[in-house]
């Protein structure tokens, strides 16, 4: 694909990957293959070669929608998925990948929509839910991780992004309720600033990944877009400023 500036996008490798809808992917930390979330409960493992794709995993997961899937950034070996069926799990690829290594059903009271990892902090993970919660959990049990905390954000958390360069700022997108920037800490979550100009669905979110100084203004420029209005955004948050580690 030509773009105006004259940039060419390639093909490098293309592949089947199921019958179903691919609803989500994520990369590992290797690059070198994607989990594919799928509409019929399944996840696919996914290797990436020389001028092909190849499914090096394939099992049923859940049992509804795939909506998330996310290797565990300090981990690879471990894959995390969100379902419609309101589970929670965790699967280790080095092994039989259908064994579960835990699966969290009573936490969630609607689907799993997103998950979402602590950069510096391994062992904090997030989830967002159709029932408008962000929850944060302790990893460091796998089989029995924690829900330390949960914050009704007044809408289903659709999508979250951490900041790039400050590790407690998380932005939320919650479909009828706009966007969040939330402060995340150990145990803790607080909504620091939302926007909700925004007349539709609030589905996707973005920091802005720049050459500019850590924790700078520059840094932190926000892409918001929302789903029948069709319309895209770009914002900076005025309470971030606030925040003990940013720099104006």
């Amino acid at each position: 694909m030509n773009a105006g500036d004259g940039v060419v996008l390639t093909d490098v490798c293309s592949g089947d990957v199921s019958s179903s809808m691919c609803l989500y992917v994520d990369w590992n930390q290797n690059a070198d293959s994607l989990s594919v979330g799928l509409s019929d409960g399944s996840l696919s493992v996914i290797s990436m070669r020389e001028d092909c794709l190849e499914v090096s995993e394939h099992w049923t997961a859940h049992q509804y929608e795939v909506w998330t899937c996310y290797f565990d950034r300090a981990r690879p070996h471990l894959l995390y998925s969100g379902s419609d069926d309101c589970s929670f799990s965790c699967w280790d690829l080095r092994e039989s990948p259908s064994n579960a290594v835990f699966r969290d059903k009573k936490s969630h009271s609607m689907g799993v929509c997103c998950i979402a990892q602590n950069p510096l902090d391994g062992n904090m993970l997030l989830t967002g839910s159709y029932d408008e919660f962000l929850r944060v959990w302790d990893m460091r049990s796998m089989v029995k991780p924690v829900n330390e905390k949960s914050l009704n954000l007044g809408g289903g958390v659709w999508r979250m992004k951490y900041h790039p360069s400050i590790a407690d700022v998380v932005l939320s997108a919650c479909m009828h309720n706009g966007f969040a920037i939330v402060k995340v800490g150990a145990g803790d979550a607080t909504v620091m600033e939302t926007y909700c100009k925004h007349e539709s669905l609030a589905y996707g979110a973005d920091w802005q990944t720049s050459e500019a100084p850590e924790h700078s203004t520059a840094s932190s420029v926000i892409a918001t877009c929302s789903f029948y209005d069709r319309l895209l955004r770009v914002w900076q948050p005025e309470e971030l400023v606030k925040h003990p580690g940013f720099k104006s």
